[in-house]
């Protein structure tokens, strides 16, 4: 098989790790797969570059951040292959620009618009391992350019895809994708396989185990993703294309997001615009709005209530008490003490009563749900910050997700 591997900041965390890495780079090897690896910097290796580029300048220019931060990648490629060749493994590192991505010139969220991947096809074929640093490609003028917090894991997805590779195995410092987090219900189960949909959602609501673009990414092209830890010789969860087997469940999963903020624009003229108005200076500050929720009108006049994240909160107040008085708006509230929680199944295609459920449960533990939101396969409530905990147990176990029911 033609399998690209990715190794997060925790697996090349040290030279014992990269060892422990080249390990595994070299089991596949013997089992008579083609390996491209992607690696990230050693963990926490890119704050450190930036603390000292801050240092310098507060306001670091953007393209000498991306050329600064690029290096921590390159560090760890150059060291996996030094390893691997003391092995008698033919592997060669690569940065960015001689691995063929070319990105978009937007300085630390660049978008990958193209891989010219036959360089490392040919030493492929000729039984080697390229080593590709992740996180980074260049623009058309040759500009270092980086791709975001978590780009190796969309750099990994994207050369898998151009080598058009079998599968991209993920691998991290934890074992696949839980029903929920095992921090809060010990017993959570472990899931096998979860569907590209539904690990989006995992991705874009709190669960940090895949980056939300490499996944749809891999959905686009449905390109097969294994999650898996480097500490344990295990299986993880794949993430695959949705079958049938999918749908049997009602829920798999719930996740949750403490880093939410909730604003509220009370008595604003219920006029045509009016929206436009209000999430346009929002939009163009680049903050990203989520649950929306516009309460019927009356004598001429609405609320409009949204959350973004806390981040976010402080210039998103400003920004908009700032246009009230323009927008003739009576008042602008908020509270960053909120909270997301989300159950989350293809299944809920074919169940009914999954969302009246949920509320049930909620209402019994005394829970007030201040906001919702639904999709095809996602019900989110937004509550008060300190109720996570105890929505999360109450709704794992209404669900029947733990390993004990499983």
């Amino acid at each position: 098989m033609r399998i690209v591997q990715k190794y997060g900041g925790t697996s090349v965390g040290n030279p014992d790790r990269i060892r422990k890495t080249a390990d595994i780079v070299e089991t596949s090897l013997k089992a008579g797969d083609e390996i491209t690896v992607v690696v990230s910097a050693m963990s926490g290796e890119t704050n450190r570059l930036i603390s000292m580029a801050h240092e310098m300048d507060q306001a670091a220019c953007p393209r000498e951040l991306d050329a600064l931060v690029a290096t921590g990648e390159q560090v760890t490629a150059a060291l996996l292959s030094i390893e691997l060749q003391r092995r008698g493994i033919r592997a060669y590192s690569f940065n960015g620009a001689q691995a063929g991505f070319i990105t978009s010139g937007n300085h630390s969220r660049a978008r990958i618009c193209n891989i010219e991947s036959h360089r490392l096809i040919r030493h492929l074929e000729k039984g080697e391992v390229p080593v590709v640093a992740g996180f980074q490609g260049v623009d058309e003028d040759g500009n270092i350019t980086t791709l975001g917090r978590g780009g190796s894991d969309t750099s990994a997805v994207a050369l898998a895809i151009a080598l058009k590779a079998d599968r991209c195995d993920i691998y991290t410092d934890v074992d696949g994708v839980y029903t929920t987090d095992p921090r809060i219900v010990p017993d959570a189960s472990k899931i096998d396989r979860i569907s590209y949909e539904e690990m989006l959602e995992f991705a874009s609501l709190g669960a940090k185990v895949l980056q939300t673009r490499s996944v749809e990414l891999a959905m686009r092209f449905n390109m097969p993703i294994h999650l898996r830890s480097s500490f344990e010789s295990v299986d993880g969860t794949f993430v695959v294309k949705e079958d049938e087997t999918m749908e049997r469940a009602a829920i798999t999963g719930v996740t949750y997001n403490r880093d939410e903020a909730k604003v509220t624009i009370q008595g604003i003229p219920d006029h045509p615009g009016i929206a436009a108005n209000v999430f346009g200076p929002v939009a163009d500050a680049g903050i990203n709005v989520d649950v929306i929720v516009q309460n019927v009108s009356e004598q001429g006049h609405t609320d409009i209530t949204f959350t973004v994240p806390r981040a976010d909160y402080a210039s998103t107040m400003a920004l908009l008490k700032e246009s009230c008085e323009r927008m003739q708006a009576r008042n602008v509230l908020g509270d960053n003490t909120v909270a997301k929680v989300s159950i989350i199944g293809v299944g809920m295609r074919s169940h009914a009563g999954v969302a009246k459920d949920m509320f049930t449960v909620l209402a019994k533990e005394n829970i007030n749900i201040q906001m919702i939101t639904t999709s095809e396969i996602k019900v989110t409530v937004v509550i008060d910050e300190g109720s996570v905990d105890q929505a999360i147990r109450s709704l794992h176990a209404t669900f029947g997700l733990s390993q004990s029911a499983s």
